[in-house]
């Protein structure tokens, strides 16, 4: 009976080897080998196929035993260690959840599919419980407008540097008005995805704050009535590209303006909080806990932040 036992010990151990090096194993050659029946490496092949899966939600294996039609036998299938764990796949769902971006059907179509993508069977009803009250209870935004494939297709004509042109219903007058652009980002903040764009129409420019290419204007992607991507291309060089990251720095509620600097002093209890608020921002001076701080910001949305710390924030002086 050990004996028994040793010999499985060995057979599965031999046939783990051959999946590690890339071999295929077929049934029939592998009885033929051990002197087995073909029963006994199924049984073999399906206790190491678990091994791996089980393993693999600790992240200790990489793969799993899949049967190859084409060579007529089993072989590993190597897992990406770039997949998701069930710990990341969590916060995501709550970074989702709390960015209240898309209307209730939306937001349980891609939890569902994330979860079901990403988590094992074994796991899947686990995330849900820990994300099912506030999925329950999530509130979906106002606009109520389903704009993922809008979303897309301004990112694709972002990719191939071709115009669109867009029915967009204006904040201040709720007026549908049309404009050509030329897209520079799609960005997200404080639960709306938004379009940057820069207009060539200089009839339209004359009555904007901000007349300089340089600044992009921004426009609510719900608010996009209508989109259609033109045929007609522009070109960027490569020195005036617009960076989105480094826009977003310094952009505050999604405001768009002027480029400006800022100094300020800080009395508040957090002063990360200010300084991961305002990414470009620096500590000039520290005195008993009255922070001096600097920062470079578009627009007026500044002003709404500094507003909203009350007694905390007291401006020094803004200059362009």
């Amino acid at each position: 009976m050990q004996d028994e036992k040793n010999d499985k010990i060995g057979r599965v151990l031999a046939l783990y080897t051959q999946f590690i090096n890339g071999e295929i194993v077929n049934k029939s050659d592998a009885a033929h080998m051990y002197g087995v029946n073909e029963r006994s490496i199924q049984r073999d092949i399906n206790d190491i196929r678990y091994f791996m899966e089980r393993n693999n939600e600790y992240g200790q294996t990489s793969g799993t035993i899949l049967y190859d039609r084409k060579e007529k036998g089993y072989r590993l299938e190597k897992v990406s260690r770039h997949y998701f764990s069930n710990s990341e796949v969590l916060a995501i769902c709550k970074i989702l959840l709390d960015s209240r971006a898309f209307t209730k059907s939306e937001m349980s179509m891609i939890l569902d599919k994330l979860i079901w993508c990403c988590v094992s069977d074994k796991n899947r009803a686990r995330i849900k419980e820990l994300i099912q009250n506030e999925e329950y209870h999530y509130v979906e935004p106002r606009h109520k407008t389903k704009f993922i494939d809008t979303m897309w297709e301004i990112g694709q004509a972002i990719r191939q540097c071709r115009y669109i042109e867009i029915d967009y219903l204006r904040t201040k007058d709720r007026a549908l008005v049309k404009r050509k652009l030329k897209p520079a980002a799609i960005l997200f903040s404080e639960y709306y995805f938004y379009l940057t764009a820069f207009i060539d129409d200089k009839e339209v420019r004359e009555n904007f704050d901000v007349i300089n290419d340089s600044f992009p204007t921004i426009y609510r992607m719900d608010r996009i009535k209508k989109l259609t991507v033109l045929d007609e291309k522009f070109h960027t060089p490569y020195r005036d590209r617009f960076e989105e990251g480094e826009f977003r720095k310094r952009v505050q509620f999604m405001y768009g303006g002027r480029l400006q600097k800022i100094k300020f002093q800080y009395i508040g209890t957090d002063i990360d909080a200010v300084l991961d608020r305002l990414p470009t921002a620096v500590i000039l001076d520290e005195q008993d806990g009255v922070y001096t701080v600097s920062a470079e910001v578009f627009g007026k949305g500044i002003d709404m932040w500094l507003r909203s710390q009350g007694e905390s924030v007291r401006v020094i002086n803004v200059c362009e």
